[in-house]
């Protein structure tokens, strides 16, 4: 029968090793920046700074979708 701590060895250096599939990061960025720029732009429509629209919205996103992809390079 087979060592169960072997085992175990084998997938942790699997998954150290493995960078990740990079079409999973973009998308989880996209997602997370819109999210991210909703509750801004919500947030800076409460206070009267920002005007709660989508294209307000969507540079927002943009702007921090980029922002995270060029500092996680």
């Amino acid at each position: 029968m087979a060592d169960p701590d072997t085992d175990r060895e084998g997938l942790q250096e699997g998954l150290e090793s493995s960078r990740g599939d990079p079409r999973v990061l973009v998308i989880l960025n996209a997602i997370l920046s819109l999210l991210f720029a909703v509750m801004i732009v919500w947030g800076g429509s409460l206070i009267g700074a920002l005007e709660y629209g989508l294209p307000t919205v969507a540079a927002v996103a943009v702007t921090l979708f980029v922002l995270t992809h060029v500092m996680t390079r």
